[in-house]
């Protein structure tokens, strides 16, 4: 098989390819990328046997053939060439590639040998914008947690309903619920994704106004769009009943300007408690007192903030770790803070900065305070 292609095109999409591999691989034959050329369509697929990514390119060929390619070798040479063509030619089990300084020689593994990407069987589908899911996978990843021994809420929950798409993830601690209200899906519908094709998705489709396809039944997940697939498997079991435990009634609400919430939290937390990163926040009239002190070394600080609290004077802590990472993900210049009890869950949902049918809601456990 022979085809020529220019180096930054093929660079750039083995680069995102290049993502699904894994850096020790058990079966050697995953190390590399396939190549399956027809005519001038070169099709290029990698796969970790959960999720296998498949990238078309358009190239100069005339002929058919598939071939199995290291990923590593064939993405640090491709890093070191200016922009230019590049002729691939394989000749018995090794590839050449010729440039305009010489060629290389690229030892090849047989396509036969390379795991064949899961066909999903009687799929149901619903379309989304790239950017749209992007956002949505942003909002929500972070949240996500890492427990091997709780595999559901290492990923993150789709909930497609014929009003709303809703995008979940929680690690027990903190919880984050995207929802869409201005987007629905044909079929009601549950699944967990997991991180990593997430990850993918997200770098790919950052900015992106291209309609995703999104295909899924109950153990396996494919997104399309342009001329890139992914394919991955569903995390087995049951989601958690998250909407039991986001408080409904919440008397006591701050609003306060988030860079200030943020940067206050930031420097106080310096001075909590290095293992439970303890926070406490004290309301009164309009007035943020935010304060930690770690008891080993008697290292204390505080700060006061002006905000617009309606409520009764309380005080509450939080692990400010989860604090500042929910911050952050916020894009908006006002928070809201709602709570309850000491001992209930504190609700942050941005005040402004949304979309038409967009609404974020996070969820951030107390820690309790040593009085």
């Amino acid at each position: 098989m022979k085809f020529i292609v220019s180096s930054s095109y093929l660079q750039k999409h083995l680069q995102l390819l290049g993502g699904v591999i894994n850096n020790n691989n058990t079966l050697p034959i995953l190390d590399n990328f396939l190549l399956e050329l027809t005519g001038n369509e070169l099709k290029v697929s990698a796969s970790d046997m959960e999720t296998t990514i498949v990238s078309k390119l358009d190239v100069e060929s005339e002929d058919d053939g598939s071939i199995a390619l290291p990923a590593k070798l064939l993405l640090d040479t491709l890093k070191t060439f200016p922009e230019q063509p590049l002729t691939f030619h394989s000749v018995d089990n090794m590839m050449i590639v010729s440039h305009d300084k010489g060629k290389s020689e690229i030892a090849c593994a047989a396509a036969e040998e390379f795991p064949k990407a899961v066909s999903i069987t009687d799929p149901s589908s619903t379309s989304i914008m790239g950017d749209t899911l992007a956002t949505a996978i942003n909002k929500t990843i972070f949240a996500a947690g890492n427990d091997d021994l709780r595999p559901v809420m290492s990923g993150v929950f789709f909930q497609f309903a014929s009003d709303s798409l809703t995008f979940v993830a929680t690690d027990a601690h903190k919880l984050v619920r995207y929802k869409r209200e201005d987007l629905s899906a044909s079929q009601t519908a549950e699944f967990i994704m997991p991180k990593k094709p997430l990850n993918l998705l997200k770098a790919m489709l950052q900015g992106s106004e291209s309609e995703v396809l999104v295909e899924y039944n109950d153990s396996n997940a494919q997104f399309s769009f342009d001329s890139t697939t992914i394919i991955c498997r569903l995390i087995d079991g049951k989601y958690p009943n998250y909407e039991a435990v986001i408080p409904k009634e919440n008397p006591n609400k701050l609003t306060i300007s988030r860079t200030q919430l943020l940067n206050s939290v930031r420097r106080v937390s310096i001075f909590s408690n290095k293992t439970t990163h303890q926070i406490r926040l004290k309301m009164a009239g309009a007035e943020l007192n935010i304060s930690a002190e770690d008891l080993d070394y008697s290292n204390k600080a505080d700060e006061r903030l002006t905000c617009d609290y309606q409520g009764d004077d309380m005080q509450i802590g939080f692990n400010s770790r989860f604090l500042i990472e929910m911050l952050n993900n916020l894009t908006c210049d006002d928070v809201s803070l709602e709570m309850s009890l000491p001992n209930r869950a504190g609700i942050l949902t941005p005040v402004d900065g949304l979309d038409e049918g967009e609404n974020v809601t996070m969820l951030v456990m107390p820690v309790m305070l040593n009085q």
